[in-house]
């Protein structure tokens, strides 16, 4: 998974103005209580990124 299609999912399932925010504010557990902003920066991959937003907010299978 690619930064944009990690972005395209936040956006599609906070909305883009809130999305933003939302990573930038919102510490993960399943990232070691980093925001997604924090584990970008630390190289983590958008994969990885994603299955703890998927976790954290709780959405369908067919999300993940």
């Amino acid at each position: 998974m690619r930064e944009t299609d990690l972005w395209a999912r936040l956006n599609r399932h906070l909305g883009p103005a809130y999305a933003q925010v939302w990573a930038e504010q919102t510490s993960l557990a399943g990232l070691g209580s980093r925001t997604v902003q924090e584990a970008l920066a630390a190289g983590t991959p958008c994969k990885t990124i994603w299955r703890a937003v998927w976790e954290a907010l709780e959405l369908p299978a067919i999300d993940r």
